[in-house]
């Protein structure tokens, strides 16, 4: 899924909720389904997405990066001053 297809997704479940045809919690769950789509189909070049597991601080972190040693550093950095034990994988 391209950026601008997430976009439209994103803006249909709006627009269903502001009209009155999906309540807060559809619209979320259609959301993060987008956004799940979004990640796991990113085909930028250069970057994959790595989704964070082990420590529950940065459990299933997903980033943008353009290779595993570069994700753990840009995880470990949403973390303050902490240094959790995890691993990343590729988001497939």
């Amino acid at each position: 899924m391209d950026r601008i297809s997430a976009l439209r997704n994103v803006e249909e479940a709006l627009a269903d909720f502001e009209d009155g045809d999906a309540s807060l919690g559809d619209v979320e769950d259609r959301v993060l389904g987008v956004l799940r789509t979004y990640a796991t189909e990113f085909d930028e070049a250069g970057v994959t997405a790595y989704r964070a597991t082990g420590d529950p601080v940065v459990e299933g972190t997903v980033v943008v990066a353009p290779d595993a040693e570069t994700a753990r550093e840009r995880v470990a950095a949403r973390v303050d001053g902490r240094v959790p034990e995890f691993e990343v994988a590729e988001v497939v």
